[in-house]
């Protein structure tokens, strides 16, 4: 997730670090804050595999300041995730946004759409956080007035983001890129 972040905000432009570092906390920082001991060593390992540049720029009034570019080999590796992202990040819901933050640098609506289907199946699935055995448990099968309202919270939420899908759907099939216009 972090490296699908952090080249989708360098895809827009460079970025110093504290800006990315912002614009990361801004889409995941209220769920899985970014420490400066996660990102700079992530930004390291994206520079040694040649997705990342660092430029120099001199400083104001203190030190230099570094400034990160995507690579040609980046936007690549960029579109190559979004194109097939994990399952986990089809089925977290965290990961799923970050996935759906950046699927616009996809240029075919083809492949937008294709990644839209896979969550689509996802939500398609019957599950639940609470099970009988094996069956998933339903809000309305729930005394807990609590467990009930995760339940459904979670239906709500999957509603509109299935009707959210189908909309995006409907128009990703029918751009003039898709028919072949």
């Amino acid at each position: 997730m972090l490296k699908l972040a952090i080249l989708g905000f360098l895809f827009d432009r460079p970025m110093h670090g504290y800006e990315l570092r912002r614009h990361l906390a801004g889409l995941t920082g209220h769920i899985r804050p970014i420490s400066d001991g996660t990102l700079y060593p992530a930004i390291k390992r994206l520079e040694a595999d040649g997705l990342l540049a660092r430029e120099t720029e001199p400083g104001s009034a203190a030190a230099p300041r570094h400034t990160l570019h995507l690579t040609p080999a980046g936007r690549a590796a960029l579109l190559e995730l979004l194109r097939s992202p994990e399952q986990l990040d089809i089925s977290d819901e965290n990961r799923w946004f970050t996935v759906l933050a950046f699927l616009r640098h996809l240029q075919d609506p083809a492949e937008q759409a294709a990644v839209l289907r896979r969550r689509l199946a996802f939500l398609s699935e019957p599950a639940s956080f609470f099970y009988d055995r094996d069956r998933p448990l339903r809000a309305e099968e729930i005394t807990d007035p609590f467990r009930s309202g995760i339940l459904l919270i979670a239906r709500a939420t999957s509603e509109a983001e299935l009707a959210w899908l189908g909309e995006m759907l409907a128009a990703l099939d029918n751009s003039p890129q898709e028919k072949g216009d």
